[in-house]
């Protein structure tokens, strides 16, 4: 199915996006509670200082996160590898507000920002026919960090401090990410793209939207309130896990178990996805994606015993497989891949500024006494508002050709 070079870059995407999750709130909030009891501070005052850090991280993406249509993808590859070793270093180093501030934006930016952007633009602008396969395979490399992660670090809390391991993190960013990109994708450019068969592609051009052209079209914004509504749902769930398990009276080893059923299902819709997106095209499955997120607020709101937390991580984790793909696949299919660096710097800031919101609300109404079904009827609202909106739009979501 794929030649020796487009194996290299599916491998190169499947890397980073599994270095990815130091900078992703399932990974971070794991140590929400051995960094609170550190520095003492409330689950509202943590979610305010991850909000405002993830907030600013968004919007430094934007303007670096272009940067990747104009330089080689090994050397932005590389840069962004030295960024995140740094970063894991720093927050090992937390010993106050201001430290923790600063850790959680340059891991938000670096992590969660940069090498995620750094793998789905790459993969999306060298595949076309197997675009969608492609992406499934690179994302599989979060949802194996989301499978192996949440355990291993459970584990490990017990056994050694926090800092600790995000000392030992940092050294195996810097000695296997340079070495890895250099070997992978040294000699790969923007003119690198799959062969692709006329005989199985219309031969019109499709229009290449620059990111002001993005802006100006108001299908942009339906389809964002739809890509975003799983960031900032998932990221208040996972970075307030702890509240969810006291508010349920699971064990304090549930949801780092459900997270192995999150993983699962994760990457079997993945692998479903992308050869359903090859064939259906990615414009008619969007207004799937966030039903089984919005099934599990339902999970959620109705049900407490300890087994539905397999049940409800499992369905996120079907939405989580879901978006992954269509979120870089949707774009390329509407607006091109000529300047898709820069649209993604875009949306990927808008998915980071979404986890920034969903913190802040989740740390707020949680300060306020809302109780986690409470958490979860607000989210259901939102999840099939922009179905609703998505749904009446679905038929115009297609690219415009020359």
């Amino acid at each position: 199915m794929f030649n020796s070079l487009s194996l290299k870059v599916i491998i190169f995407g499947f890397i980073f996006t599994f270095f990815s999750s130091f900078g992703q709130s399932f990974f971070l909030g794991l140590f929400n509670s051995s960094i609170r009891e550190t520095l003492s501070i409330t689950h509202g005052q943590f979610g305010s200082i991850y909000a405002s850090a993830t907030l600013l991280s968004s919007f430094l993406l934007i303007w670096v996160g272009k940067k990747i249509d104009d330089i080689n993808i090994f050397r932005f590859a590389f840069y962004v590898s030295l960024l995140l070793s740094f970063s894991c270093f720093l927050f090992s180093k937390i010993s106050s507000i201001v430290f923790l501030f600063i850790a959680i934006f340059l891991m938000r930016f670096s992590g969660q920002g940069l090498m995620s952007h750094t793998a789905t633009t790459t993969i999306t602008r060298y595949f076309t026919k197997s675009r969608g396969k492609a992406l499934s395979a690179g994302w599989f490399g979060l949802s194996t960090a989301e499978f192996i992660l949440p355990v291993l670090m459970v584990y490990l809390l017990t056994i050694t401090v926090w800092q600790n391991i995000w000392i030992f993190i940092s050294l195996l960013t810097l000695l296997f990410l340079p070495l890895i990109s250099f070997l992978l994708i040294k000699n790969l450019n923007f003119d690198s793209r799959e062969q692709k068969n006329l005989d199985d592609f219309e031969k019109k051009e499709i229009k290449q939207w620059k990111r002001i052209e993005v802006l100006k079209d108001y299908r942009f914004y339906i389809i964002c309130l739809n890509m975003l509504a799983m960031p900032w749902i998932a990221t208040g769930v996972f970075v307030y896990q702890s509240f969810i398990t006291e508010s349920k009276e699971w064990g304090s080893f549930v949801i780092a178990q459900s997270f192995m059923t999150y993983s699962i299902l994760s990457v079997l819709t993945l692998l479903g996805s992308g050869f359903l997106i090859d064939k259906f095209t990615s414009r008619k499955l969007l207004v799937f994606m966030n039903i089984p997120l919005f099934l599990s607020t339902l999970v959620l709101i109705y049900f407490d015993s300890s087994i539905t937390a397999f049940l409800f991580l499992g369905l996120i984790g079907v939405s989580n497989g879901l978006a992954n793909v269509l979120g870089s696949s949707t774009w390329a299919e509407i607006y091109g891949v000529k300047h898709i660096g820069s649209i993604k710097a875009l949306t990927t800031a808008l998915m980071v500024f979404s986890t920034a919101f969903g913190t802040a609300l989740f740390g707020f109404l949680i300060d306020y006494g809302f109780s986690i079904e409470q958490i979860s009827i607000v989210s259901s609202i939102y999840i099939i508002g922009s179905i609703i909106l998505l749904f009446l739009v679905r038929n115009k979501l297609n690219p415009t050709y020359f």
